[in-house]
């Protein structure tokens, strides 16, 4: 077996050894570091794993300890696995580089262990909800996550973000709640968790005609559950709270990141699992059309109406999610491949933005009310600048990660039949919202030198992030064209 076999492997292995070590360890800066060096390590073992998988063509399943399929556990990667993997644990570590500051103001020193702890585990549950090949343990990552997440959102310790996290953890366990009612039935007619077994066994009743209801209404609770988890419409309720008043590096985690891990298990379970067949048969995708739709549309609406920056930011997370869920909704594997690469692109994006406006905020003594950012980027001019990229790209400028997202979807739009007009539609009217929020915000940090802005203090591993997070956003705006071509063979190979 080559080495770069047990690349994906070590790097969970590495995350959830780092964590339960940490939450014993003194120092908090000593927790910091480490966390950070271990994100990178990951995105270098993750990067390095992606080059060998893209070069062998192919995908391979990695089994855990000695007992084989169908009693044993199982990871499966491929290409499409080995991109979420690098850009999860990158963009992992530049935002927690990104809030470094923010972070340190705003957690105890007696906690940052524990945060630590939970910043860890957030990234294990990641790398393990993209290359996992048993439907069981992903649900066990889904509750792990779940109860990180939450602890991500109270780290602040503050009245409003305990609140927002109660709200949350409610919101959370009624999705993973329909997971596992949904995972319990589909044990109950296959006997099977492995995944490459229920998909045999999903062929086969689905050929044969029977449990045709029960499969409908099982992959229904799924795909309900892992809705309210990834903030669909109309289960997104929570995530304004959530990711509006937590630290920086959280917001940009929760946002860019944990939300997206749930996204990527329903596309693995709709492809690997069912087929997009099977989904078509039962309709389903019409529903995720329609919720992605309204996402997209009344998420932008929102944020609109939104004076604080970091609640609009999290308001136009539930709009963009909603172009992952039309994706999804198209049905076709066209579709699904530009869902993804907007799952990639957003990743970039709105870690970009949470950073940004960060690093502005800083210079007001934090207030991130969009009027007391007034002129703020003069006083932190790459910021300004951080926030004009990514600001460019939520609204579909062409040379940016977002617009490649929306040539994505409007070319996969071809293949969806009955869609075309409705999909075009709803992408132009979502770009024209985009803007009525984002270019005002852009405007507005621009604007004259706010007198009661004083100039940020340098911060290398914030400016570092923010760089780097901008140049992820014009490499996918630049290079979308190979990136997809990857995305589409790792699909295939699923």
């Amino acid at each position: 077996m080559p080495f770069a076999w047990n690349l994906p492997y070590l790097s969970v292995f590495l995350t959830m050894v780092t964590a339960i070590l940490l939450s014993v360890l003194p120092g908090a800066k000593r927790a910091y570091r480490i966390t950070v060096c271990v994100a990178a390590a990951v995105a270098g073992m993750s990067l390095a794993f992606l080059v060998f998988i893209a070069n062998a063509d192919a995908s391979y399943a990695f089994t855990m300890g000695k007992f084989p399929a169908p009693f044993g556990n199982e990871i499966k990667f491929g290409p499409l696995q080995g991109i979420f993997a690098y850009v999860f644990s990158s963009v992992m570590c530049l935002s927690l580089l990104g809030g470094r500051e923010e972070l340190f103001e705003d957690v105890d020193p007696k906690k940052m262990g524990l945060a630590c702890v939970m910043f860890n585990m957030v990234l294990a549950s990641l790398l393990v909800l993209s290359y996992t090949n048993d439907a069981f343990t992903a649900y066990v990552f889904i509750e792990i996550s779940t109860i990180a997440a939450c602890a991500l959102v109270m780290i602040k310790d503050s009245g409003p973000t305990l609140v927002a996290t109660v709200r949350y953890l409610f919101m959370s366990l009624l999705g993973s709640g329909l997971f596992l009612f949904s995972i319990i039935l589909l044990y109950a007619i296959t006997g099977h968790l492995l995944m490459p077994q229920l998909t045999e066994s999903v062929k086969r009743l689905m050929a044969d005609g029977s449990y045709t209801k029960v499969l409908a209404l099982l992959l229904g609770m799924m795909t309900a559950g892992l809705g309210v988890k990834s903030a669909m419409f109309p289960f997104h309720r929570w995530l304004p709270d959530a990711h509006g008043t937590a630290t920086t590096s959280s917001s940009a985690v929760l946002s860019g990141l944990v939300v997206k891990g749930y996204a990527v298990l329903l596309i693995t379970m709709y492809v690997r699992v069912f087929t997009l067949d099977t989904v078509r048969a039962f309709h389903i995708h019409d529903a995720v059309f329609a919720l992605g739709f309204c996402g997209m549309i009344l998420g932008s609406v929102m944020a609109i109406r939104e004076t604080h920056a970091k609640r609009m930011l999290a308001y136009s997370s539930v709009a963009q999610l909603g172009y992952v869920f039309m994706g999804i909704g198209l049905g076709t594997p066209a579709g699904v491949a530009a869902a993804c690469f907007q799952i990639l692109a957003h990743a970039f994006t709105k870690p970009l933005l949470f950073v940004s406006v960060g690093r502005l905020a800083s210079t007001v003594g934090h207030d991130k009310q969009l009027r007391s950012l007034r002129g703020t980027a003069w006083g932190c001019p790459l910021a300004g600048l951080g926030f004009g990229v990514g600001a460019l790209s939520m609204v579909g400028i062409p040379l940016f990660g977002g617009f490649a997202a929306k040539v994505n979807f409007s070319t996969a739009s071809i293949f969806g039949d009955e869609k075309v007009a409705l999909t075009l539609g709803v992408l132009a009217l979502s770009s024209i919202l985009n803007a009525l929020y984002y270019i005002p915000a852009l405007i507005n940090i621009w604007s004259e030198k706010n007198p009661n802005a004083k100039d940020a203090e340098k911060d290398y591993t914030a400016t570092a992030a923010i760089v780097l997070l901008a140049a992820g956003v014009l490499f996918l705006g630049l290079r979308f064209t190979p990136v997809m071509d990857l995305i589409v063979r790792g699909l295939e190979l699923m």
